[in-house]
């Protein structure tokens, strides 16, 4: 528990915030997979990264599965306080924030400031002490 034995008020959305990642892994899984369906309209907001998954082929749609499963079960983990569910969202997070670098060094800099901004805020958040011990037993 944490040392006053309270939530932390960010624990509910960053709970919601795995759920929200398994729905978005699970359509990046279904558009890629069967291409030419009404739901190829969400990639309307990443039409530069549609453009660079889709010649992968269906093949792609599998790693997205699996983000997509792996999200949904650390986010059911989350709520129940599981430590490993804490480990995967600071990894995941990491990652992100990892890949927005990589942004910002090839040519889209503000997206990627910006997400290194977002992610790291979040980091700084979740690796709290206070946070931390929410999820210890």
């Amino acid at each position: 528990m944490t040392t006053n034995g309270r939530r932390p008020a960010g624990f509910v959305p960053l709970g919601i915030f795995f759920f929200f990642a398994a729905a978005m892994a699970s359509l990046a899984m279904i558009t890629l997979g069967w291409p030419g369906t009404f739901l190829d309209k969400a990639w309307e907001l990443n039409k530069a990264g549609h453009a660079q998954l889709l010649p992968l082929g269906r093949i792609i749609a599998l790693p997205f599965g699996v983000l997509a499963v792996i999200a949904l079960v650390a986010g059911i983990a989350w709520f129940k306080r599981r430590r490993w569910a804490w480990v995967v969202g600071v990894s995941g997070i990491s990652v992100n924030c990892v890949g927005d670098l990589v942004n910002m060094a090839f040519g889209e800099f503000w997206k990627g400031a910006v997400g290194v901004v977002v992610a790291g805020l979040i980091l700084i958040y979740m690796t709290r002490t206070s946070v931390r011990r929410y999820f210890e037993d």
